[in-house]
């Protein structure tokens, strides 16, 4: 059993210690707003938060998680509020969508680290996210909104 909280709420999960935190959240806690990308942690659609950092859910094991908070998508905030989420739907950021919320997840990693990243800074920290679609100019822009306002 492996003790954990997602989203502010205590959960205990049973699974294979190896197993990828991804599947536990997908599968058994049923929050599917996570994405499985490439399962190699080279396309970071899986992006979560752990204790704050950002951190790839395909290739994180479940036994790290024991006695951490998790952050997904969904626990980013209840109603699409967070000043990240708010600046993409104002700026139109995703094309077909399915690198977004591990894209959002950078991003809001980001600017808890950093309020005021440069383009360098955005480039450095949001390379681990691929988007198939090319919406990088519109992600910077929706990072730069959060970081003006």
């Amino acid at each position: 059993m492996t003790a954990f909280t997602i989203n502010g709420r205590a959960v205990d999960v049973t699974a294979e210690p190896g197993t990828p935190l991804l599947w536990v959240i997908r599968e058994q806690l049923k929050l599917t707003g996570t994405k499985f990308g490439c399962g190699i942690a080279q396309c970071g659609a899986c992006m979560l938060h752990v204790d704050g950092e950002p951190v790839r859910a395909c290739v994180f094991p479940l036994s790290g998680a024991e006695g951490r908070s998790i952050t997904t998508i969904e626990g980013l905030s209840e109603d699409g509020s967070h000043p990240v989420q708010q600046a993409w739907v104002e700026l139109d950021v995703p094309q077909c969508g399915y690198c977004q919320s591990g894209q959002i997840m950078s991003a809001a990693a980001l600017l808890a680290r950093n309020p005021r990243p440069t383009n360098a800074q955005i480039d450095d920290a949001m390379s681990g996210n691929l988007c198939r679609c090319g919406t990088y100019v519109r992600i910077r822009a929706a990072i730069h909104r959060v970081a003006e306002s």
